[in-house]
């Protein structure tokens, strides 16, 4: 039986929360900053990996501080050149931050273990009547104050929510934009084919780039697809059927997205005749689940079935921003087949899977 670990990497994995020691204000990283974190990231998966050979490895990542940066500077800027939309920028983000972790690669080959990592450029469908669109959940951009946050949304127009508390108990606020559920992957033929040749693909980055099917247009003898910018794209309506897609404004939660692809690799597996098992390891800030996080009785969970774990979900414990999308995407991820997951930091990625540390999530 293949095995294939899909690691979700957090935005920590890649951009380190960091405090100013001398005002206590939260400091939005730099780029060395961001590229030692990455580094470390890296050397930490590499050793994993390099201990586990047998078995094929998948890498997905958040880009919630990175696409916020983006647009700042694009905003900040926008007296001297355009204005970026939000799908824009998370392919700007995937390409970059998959540039940033193909250091793995490097971590591997000092480790006399010759692998090559590919960042794809992923488009998800969504859909385009999704509630999401009007009722923004997902975090982005760089943290901030209370006060910041009201700042931004006087002068700027964002709209920003409460994230969490930091170490040193302080409030972090940040800018919430819609994200819509993932529904399809489009590139995941290329995805499977650089998993089967050996390597290690970079995927739904970010969560992916939505976009929406379009709907054609029928005149006369011609089907017409409007899209962004003007562009229309159009086709005999004798032709076969085409699928057109547009990118809508949003950011996909990317441990959804990498849930669905896990999924969608074991569903064509199987057509196949073949037995691939698949676990999905969410990694983020925490080493694990909490019930009554960041309380004085809060309790670490290191193992949760299927049906508690839904139970839980249902109880309205797990936050919409932070938590409640991994919740989301593990359940769905084990209602569609999988055997286990886990959510985890990657500091204690050994002990995870021994089950000392983070948290496991059982099928049954």
């Amino acid at each position: 039986m293949r095995k294939l670990y899909l690691f979700a990497l957090g935005g920590n994995e890649i951009s380190p929360v960091l405090t100013d020691p001398e005002t206590g204000k939260m400091v939005n990283p730099d780029l060395p900053a961001q590229w030692r974190q990455a580094w470390k990231t890296c050397e930490k998966l590499a050793e994993f990996i390099v201990a586990h050979q047998e078995n094929a490895y998948l890498l997905s990542h958040g880009n919630g501080p990175q696409i916020g940066n983006i647009l700042l500077r694009s905003e900040f800027a926008g007296d001297m050149i355009h204005k970026l939309p939000i799908d824009v920028c998370g392919a700007d983000t995937q390409g970059a931050l998959g540039y940033m972790l193909a250091q793995l690669s490097n971590s591997l080959r000092v480790r006399g273990l010759d692998l090559k990592t590919a960042e794809i450029i992923t488009q998800v469908i969504v859909d385009h009547e999704d509630p999401a669109f009007q009722d923004p959940t997902k975090f982005i951009g760089p943290p901030m104050t209370c006060e910041e946050a009201a700042e931004y949304q006087k002068n700027l127009g964002y709209l920003c929510r409460y994230y969490k508390l930091n170490d040193q108990g302080k409030e972090i606020w940040r800018r919430v934009v819609p994200s819509p559920k993932p529904r399809e992957i489009i590139e995941i033929d290329i995805i499977e084919s650089c998993l089967n040749s050996g390597n290690i693909p970079i995927a739904v980055g970010g969560g992916g780039i939505p976009v929406v099917e379009v709907e054609a247009q029928k005149e006369g003898n011609l089907e017409h697809y409007p899209c962004s910018y003007d562009i229309t794209y159009q086709k005999p309506v004798d032709a076969p059927p085409a699928k057109v897609f547009c990118g809508v404004e949003g950011v996909i939660d990317k441990d959804l997205s990498s849930s669905l692809l896990a999924t969608s690799l074991m569903e064509r597996a199987q057509k196949r005749g073949e037995d691939l098992q698949v676990e999905l390891v969410i990694l983020t800030d925490v080493d694990g689940v909490k019930l009554n996080y960041q309380q004085p009785d809060q309790e670490d969970v290191r193992s949760l079935s299927l049906a508690e774990v839904k139970e839980l979900q249902q109880s309205g414990i797990f936050p919409s921003g932070s938590m409640g999308p991994k919740i989301e995407a593990v359940i769905a991820f084990l209602e569609s087949g999988g055997q286990k997951a886990y959510i985890t930091n990657i500091q204690v990625l050994e002990q995870t899977f021994a089950g000392q540390a983070g948290t496991q999530f059982l099928s049954s």
